[in-house]
């Protein structure tokens, strides 16, 4: 077994977490928050506690298999809870957890920021395929 010095490991650690480094790990998580449909999901849970049909109902155009796809990755990850209650018919319910509010405000700015300026973003696409004839 070989020992490494702290000073070592925290080195090595460094390199592990650059999300600029091929190999990271950080880049799994990057690729599942930069999803359309997660960032939705969680700005809908923002609010707390839903049904799977609740989210379904506000996630306009998601169907039911990628809610349950985007929803299994969230729980996962552990951003999301999932809560079964015993009942006829079984009920389910869907909560963010501690570490999956941290990401609202952050995704929420993204949500916002989309809202806000996509009147420039579509100008700019036509100039773009104007040019381009």
């Amino acid at each position: 077994m070989v020992t490494r010095s702290a000073a070592e490991r925290r080195a090595e650690a460094k390199v592990v977490y650059n999300a600029f480094v091929a190999t990271c790990p950080t880049r799994q998580v990057l690729a599942t928050i930069s999803d359309k449909w997660v960032c939705l999901v969680i700005a809908a849970l923002a609010q707390g506690s839903k049904r799977h049909g609740e989210i379904l109902g506000t996630v306009a155009g998601a169907s039911q298999k990628m809610l349950t796809q985007t929803l299994r990755q969230l729980e996962k990850d552990g951003l999301v809870t999932r809560t079964v209650t015993p009942t006829v018919p079984l009920r389910v319910d869907y909560e963010l957890t501690d570490l999956g509010r941290t990401l609202v405000p952050v995704l929420a700015a993204v949500k916002t920021w989309a809202e806000t300026h996509i009147g420039e973003i579509m100008a700019a696409r036509d100039s773009y395929e104007q040019a381009k004839q």
